[in-house]
């Protein structure tokens, strides 16, 4: 699937699809592959992009996430909620791929590898210190319960409330309290994982 993106959409788009109940007078139409994709891809890339901080990797699992959804023919019912089930799926291939690589690398190894950057003078400073710091708020993020990480995620990439709500499949009133438990919960597991080296 990598580098396939493109076009990806056309070539499943010949092969048979689950046909729409067109026999119901005035009912709503389920979309189409194609037009959850076209709908879709751009903004899981940037959550992905945002969460891990590779583009490569972020296009190869939004590609794995499309790839499940035709398998797994999502789009059946113009009543589900096929937008939060990509949203889902696309956060925890995220959060796991962030975890596979904790577990290659430990944290102290890369932050070892930016100090040298930094004494090398190979980069600036400050850009030294600011993906040291990304990368510390991406081991965290890898430690958090999954609908922890992936609520601050999609806030972060600009999800309002209302579309908090229906990725997550919550009742609206309850995305504030979710939000502030899901930050509490990652100053305290920042703070127990940096706050030493923060001073914090």
């Amino acid at each position: 699937m990598v580098g396939t993106a493109p076009g990806m959409v056309s070539e499943m788009s010949q092969k048979p699809q689950a046909a729409p109940n067109r026999e119901a007078a005035g009912h709503q139409m389920a979309p189409s592959f194609e037009e959850l994709y076209l709908e879709h891809y751009s903004r899981i890339i940037a959550v992905l992009v945002r969460l891990l901080g590779d583009p490569t990797q972020a296009e190869e699992l939004t590609n794995d996430v499309f790839w499940r959804l035709y398998r797994q023919r999502l789009s059946l019912t113009p009543d589900g909620n096929v937008g939060g089930w990509l949203y889902r799926t696309a956060t925890n291939l995220g959060i796991d791929a962030l975890r596979s690589a904790a577990r290659r690398r430990q944290y102290e190894h890369a932050a070892g590898e930016l100090r040298a950057q930094a004494g090398s003078g190979s980069s600036p400073l400050d850009e030294v210190l600011r993906e040291e710091k990304r990368s510390r708020v991406r081991a965290v993020l890898a430690r958090l319960k999954p609908n922890q990480a992936q609520i601050l995620v999609l806030r972060a990439s600009g999800f309002s409330y209302k579309e908090l709500a229906e990725t997550l499949s919550v009742a609206g009133g309850s995305v504030g309290t979710m939000l502030a438990r899901a930050e509490a919960a990652f100053a305290e597991a920042y703070r127990e994982a940096c706050g030493h080296e923060e001073g914090l």
